[in-house]
């Protein structure tokens, strides 16, 4: 059964000032997303997440909105709540960051200056020490964090955009599969390549590692979104040609 995202006791949420309250309120449960602070069982209530923010309902409902025009929403009788992606939606994800990610690293390389190289520097510290530490919260905000220092390095702000989306909305499936201990390694491994690559601006090495990381990351969400899916439902997803992938890949 779904529950309700809870509102702040504290009173209003503070944000930070862009340009409009709309724009401050789409960019602060963007982040709660990405963050995976905001899951599947949460149901979004306009109404309520006004007043957690001291607002009125309409500001609220436009970044709701928003977000679901962009897939991280789905509207519902009761609120809007996280899409449940199935095994076909991960794959289709997959198959169109492969053909853009490895592009845009290449580029990022490329144009990497020496603020960027700092950020991915404080990035990569980061998850090495949660690694270390096995902390899975931390190790999602540094891989967030290294993966907004090199798409701020891409040029083409399209680009860098479209890839940001699509990576957000396999992110509400993420806190789950790095739980298992070889995702963990997937991404704290490939981490590692792009950071080589970033630091020597080598877009070739930087496009290879960025493939190879794709691929690797594909195969291990595959293996573990089918073993949840599996678990919520008591019985074998539906066969499709990711489902049949997966099979082949598990």
């Amino acid at each position: 059964m779904a529950r309700r995202l809870s509102v702040q006791p504290d009173g209003p949420v503070r944000l930070a000032k862009p340009d409009s309250l709309s724009e401050r309120i789409y960019a602060d449960l963007r982040e709660r997303l990405q963050h995976c602070d905001i899951g599947p069982d949460d149901r979004i209530v306009d109404t309520e997440i006004a007043v957690a923010y001291g607002t009125s309902r309409m500001p609220v409902r436009e970044a709701l909105l928003r977000l679901a025009n962009e897939g991280y929403l789905v509207g519902t009788t009761r609120g809007f709540m996280v899409p449940r992606l199935s095994l076909e939606d991960i794959g289709d994800i997959f198959e169109v960051r492969r053909l853009l990610e490895p592009r845009a690293a290449a580029n990022a390389a490329r144009d990497l200056d020496a603020q960027t190289a700092k950020a991915l520097k404080a990035a990569i510290e980061e998850a090495r020490a949660a690694a270390r530490a096995d902390d899975v919260d931390r190790l999602i905000a540094a891989n967030i964090r290294f993966r907004a220092a090199w798409l701020g390095a891409v040029r083409n702000a399209r680009l860098a955009n479209t890839i940001a989306r699509f990576v957000d909305h396999v992110q509400t499936v993420r806190l789950g599969t790095l739980r298992d201990p070889v995702t963990r390694k997937v991404v704290a491994d490939g981490l590692e390549g792009l950071y080589d690559a970033f630091v020597r601006r080598d877009p070739v090495a930087a496009a290879d590692r960025m493939s190879t990381f794709m691929a690797a990351a594909e195969q291990a969400f595959f293996s573990v979104r089918k073993a949840e899916l599996e678990r919520e439902d008591g019985s074998p997803p539906p066969s499709s040609r990711n489902a049949a992938l997966a099979e082949d890949r598990a």
